[in-house]
């Protein structure tokens, strides 16, 4: 009976000593990835064919599209001002929010707080029988409740036209 049980449990505890981190993302199916999957803008016929441009291999086509292009151009922002300074009209703006000072390193001070917090929170939890996605367990205290804030807004007597109506 010994036997039967320690041949049963060895295997379940060497299987739980696995660390995949907090987040443990795996493609579970067969099919095909939908996230390799790049749209791409339909072709157009150029407006002279003697012209055209001079091929820029390893470069992006006219056809690609840009994630982060569309991202600008879906929130309001203009494209070409992407990787410019910032505009006069958003000076007043970044003066505001930066009147307390800015730090020039916050990057990497918050990567590494984040670091030693994942750590501190992975300290007793590396031990699992079954998989667990552990990210959500660790920033359970973290995550912003939308509509308790909301709600805690409207006490105070703020406007929140774009969120959803109390119920």
């Amino acid at each position: 009976m010994r036997r039967t049980l320690l041949l049963l449990l060895i295997p379940l505890v060497l299987g739980a000593c696995a660390n995949k981190g907090l987040r443990d993302l795996q493609n579970t199916s067969d099919g095909p990835d939908e996230f390799m999957i790049q749209p791409s803008k339909p072709l157009e016929a150029p407006p002279s064919y003697k012209e055209l441009p001079t091929p820029t291999p390893g470069q992006a086509n006219l056809t690609d599209r840009s994630a982060l292009n569309e991202g600008i151009t879906a929130f309001g922002g203009r494209v070409e001002a992407a990787n410019g300074g910032i505009p006069a009209s958003d000076g007043a703006l970044v003066q505001h929010v930066s009147r307390l000072g800015v730090a020039a390193n916050i990057r990497e001070e918050l990567a590494e707080r984040d670091a030693l917090f994942r750590k501190r929170k992975a300290r007793f939890t590396q031990i699992r029988i079954v998989p667990v996605d552990r990210y959500n367990q660790a920033y359970r205290r973290e995550a912003l409740d939308a509509d308790l804030e909301a709600a805690r807004w409207r006490r105070a007597g703020a406007r929140t036209p774009s969120a959803p109506p109390a119920q």
